[in-house]
């Protein structure tokens, strides 16, 4: 059995604006403002001050699964624009103390595993860092750049060449939370 039509609604909170232009949507809140662009997927979106309503006509499974996955990407920077996201990574070494530096948009691993040349990480979009003592804060707005930045700096660190069970060295994501520290 095959639908007529699928469709999936967004009630826009108090604090925030949504604007629609053609697919590219607008979200706009507390903590800054979000663009992104949909006009590569074949559904329609239709927005008004209250609600969000993403839809597809006569959907094939492709279509449909787009419905879903851009009805969360659009709920993402809802709660980025209102509350943040977090991440949180824990320095741990046992045989050479790692120490880490936030350079303009890029964040310098020193000491790792003994190496004495630096790893370098790129920061991906407008993210914030925060350096602790044994802590690395990653925050910011969009997802997928906090998202992204941590897991590079959590690849960077990766142990190859050496048993991992012995060589616990690295940086690891330890907590993911909504709203910014």
């Amino acid at each position: 059995m095959r639908l007529s039509e699928i469709s999936r609604t967004i009630q826009v909170p108090e604090a925030v604006t949504i604007s629609l232009q053609g697919k590219k949507v607008s979200v706009s809140g507390e903590k800054g403002s979000l663009i992104r662009d949909f006009s590569f997927a074949p559904i329609s979106i239709e927005a008004n001050e209250q609600t969000v309503r993403i839809s597809a006509k006569w959907p094939r499974k492709k279509e449909s699964a787009l419905v879903g996955t851009i009805y969360s990407h659009i709920q993402n920077m809802i709660t980025g624009v209102t509350k943040g996201y977090t991440y949180k990574l824990k320095i741990v070494f046992s045989h050479f103390p790692i120490t880490v530096k936030v350079e303009e948009k890029s964040v310098l691993i020193e000491n790792f595993t003994g190496e004495r040349q630096a790893r370098r990480v790129k920061i991906v979009g407008d993210v914030k860092i925060k350096l602790e003592p044994d802590d690395i804060i990653v925050s910011g707005i969009n997802l997928e750049h906090v998202s992204q930045t941590a897991a590079n700096i959590e690849q960077a660190t990766r142990v190859r060449g050496k048993d991992v069970r012995v060589f616990l060295d690295g940086l690891y994501v330890y907590e993911r939370n909504e709203g910014m520290a």
